[in-house]
């Protein structure tokens, strides 16, 4: 409770929706991890498929209108959003998204709590208008910066007092992303929906179908390989994208790679699929905030080819977890391309258990979400502190 100096706290959390991307899959385990603790985890949202987990890990959602942007509804979330803290007892007000975070830091300062943003983008900005309208992501009493790569876009663009940044790289599931874990019966069965063949090693590339995936790049490389021995996937949603995909069919077509590449739209087993990879691909050529793809292919245990910028710098070990490689060179990209399809099952055991090791040490969700609660119980200490001291609560004014 607030005031607690070893706090069991009442965290609210703000998110538009909860659906299937990072920012709602962390609000979600860091809300079980609240429960977890003995504390009350609440997530103010307008819904989502997703919603129904929050009740499955202990916490509770509250109907609000936060993915709305108009004006008069911004307004109205900040009183709505003030009387859920005063009801609830609330001592920390944690927002995730930009249009929600207006009226959550307003109702933060009218009611004194603690007021954490965790910055899960760059938000792009293409004038100052626009700026001004992501700055609030950097308005918080604690900054919580989802790489390394965003905490130094925070650093560059925008204001924020010394010290109130905190680097909390994603965390995965390392109980579904375990090697350990899928089944030979698993593999069998999407190797056959795949077509991949026993004896040709498979190089991965997941992600939806949008340009900047780097999907044409990858396409380009693989055209440049000395030989045909591999089976090539790339699996993604196109999510109507449908004359992108035509487009990537169509440079299958004029380099010969017909019988080498596969196209498929979703799988819902994914750690498998990344087992029947020798080698995965992020081809990015904008900078991923994290990505997911590079830490959760090393959590089974495959080396990852990732383009060299953005959270791939953190997420990828040159030479020893994988390699990377300038954005938008398909060369680059086939040279390393060659490397990982010749490395020997002794070599990949190798890089195999140091892949594994290094995820387990720094990209586990229990390690985002002990870091997160860290975060939390150092604010209400200061709260805490300055209470008893008679000074002004931190967030007030």
């Amino acid at each position: 409770m607030a005031g607690d100096s070893n706090p069991k706290p009442v965290v609210l959390q703000v998110i538009p929706s909860l659906g299937t991307g990072g920012a709602e899959r962390g609000c979600i385990d860091v809300a079980a991890a609240v429960a977890a603790g003995g504390g009350t985890a609440l997530v103010a949202t307008a819904g989502g498929p997703f919603e129904h987990e929050l009740k499955r890990v202990g916490a509770r959602s509250i109907r609000l209108p936060v993915d709305s942007k108009n004006p008069f509804t911004l307004r109205a979330n900040i009183a709505r959003l003030a009387e859920i803290i005063e009801a609830e007892g609330v001592d920390i007000l944690h927002v995730r998204s930009r249009a929600p975070a207006w009226s959550a830091l307003k109702a933060a300062r009218k009611t004194g709590v603690p007021f954490v943003t965790t910055f899960h983008g760059t938000y792009n900005f293409g004038n100052p208008l626009k700026k001004l309208y992501n700055s609030v992501m950097a308005r918080g009493d604690r900054v919580i910066a989802i790489s390394d790569f965003i905490a130094d876009h925070i650093a560059k663009n925008y204001k924020v007092a010394d010290g109130k940044i905190r680097v909390i790289d994603r965390g995965i599931d390392l109980n579904a992303f375990n090697p350990d874990t899928v089944t030979g019966a698993r593999m069998v069965k999407l190797a056959e929906e795949l077509r991949i063949e026993d004896d040709k090693p498979m190089v991965l590339l997941p992600g939806r179908l949008v340009r900047w995936k780097g999907h044409t790049v990858f396409i380009d490389a693989l055209a440049r390989l000395s030989h045909r021995n591999f089976t090539a996937v790339i699996i993604g949603s196109s999510e109507g994208r449908e004359s992108y995909r035509e487009e990537l069919e169509k440079r299958v077509r004029k380099h010969g790679l017909e019988n080498v590449v596969r196209f498929a739209e979703h799988s819902s087993d994914m750690p498998a699929v990344m087992m029947l990879a020798q080698v995965v691909v992020s081809a990015s050529t904008d900078p991923e905030a994290f990505g997911r793809v590079p830490p959760e292919a090393q959590a089974m245990g495959r080396p990852v080819i990732a383009t060299d910028h953005g959270g791939a710098q953190s997420t990828v070990l040159q030479g020893r977890t994988g390699w990377l490689v300038p954005p938008g060179e398909p060369a680059a990209l086939a040279n390393a391309l060659e490397e990982a399809l010749a490395l020997t099952p002794e070599q990949q055991t190798q890089m195999a258990e140091v892949t594994r090791d290094f995820v387990r040490q720094r990209f586990s969700r229990e390690q985002m979400c002990a870091r997160t609660l860290t975060v939390y119980h150092e604010l209400l200490a200061e709260k805490h502190a300055g209470e008893a001291a008679g000074q002004i609560e931190p967030g007030a004014g």
